[in-house]
């Protein structure tokens, strides 16, 4: 399969799956506006006009006057493929429906806050390339087991282990098809590291999982 498969429908992303992470924002979790960590996973879409595909320049972002921003960041992720359609499955069966893996890069403006959805930061135009290709999921047995690294003009930024997320991959299946139905083509972004990895203008930014592949795009306005 070609990335051109992918996301029939949803690209559903799931922040805040580092365990790392979470317990760094402990105490913030703990006061004002939150009041207390997370209980369930925290999600967001990549709607339709964000999706991209590897070999794709990625456009900079530009604030509503226009104007260039100041700064992106990048992460990268696992994507996982449904296969056949899901509604309420238990972990215990939740691969079963995963037709395969394949990678993830969400490209956006730096996060400073999780208390309400960033769309502004998360829905840029072409910001979410996945590919290359879709790796069978008999070919990958266990996808906790993998490792997502992110290059920037070749020199590693970033590496994250998955068997580090708080939730593992046929739980966060399980979850998401009790909040609603996953549909044959659509895909779950399960987890990024929590430091995203800041890009300029120009970059080209390489997301690799041994087994999965290369996702290769650059950063346009150089």
């Amino acid at each position: 399969m070609t990335a051109n498969t992918l996301v029939n429908s949803k690209l559903v992303c799931v922040a805040l799956n580092d365990k790392a992470q979470l317990a760094a924002l402990e105490g913030a979790f703990n006061e004002a506006p939150y009041k207390k960590p997370p209980t369930q996973p925290v999600l967001y879409y990549k709607p339709r006009n964000t999706w991209s595909v590897n070999g794709a320049e990625i456009e900079w972002a530009k604030d509503f006057d226009g104007v260039d921003v100041p700064a992106m960041a990048v992460g990268a992720s696992l994507g996982v493929v449904i296969g056949k359609e899901i509604c309420r499955v238990s972990a215990e069966d939740a691969l079963d429906y995963v037709v395969g893996y394949t990678l993830v890069s969400d490209f956006s403006l730096p996060e400073e806050s999780y208390y309400r959805p960033d769309i502004k930061g998360k829905c840029l135009d072409g910001s979410a390339p996945v590919g290359p290709t879709i790796v069978p999921a008999d070919q990958i047995s266990n996808p906790d087991a993998l490792r997502v690294t992110l290059s920037v003009n070749g020199h590693l930024r970033s590496n994250f282990e998955l068997s580090g997320m708080q939730r593992g991959v046929a739980e966060l299946i399980s979850i998401i098809s009790h909040i609603m139905t996953l549909q044959p083509g659509e895909m779950i972004a399960v987890g990024f590291a929590g430091d995203r990895v800041a890009v300029a203008k120009g970059d080209r930014v390489d997301a690799q999982i041994e087994g999965v592949g290369t996702l290769t795009n650059t950063l346009g306005g150089a």
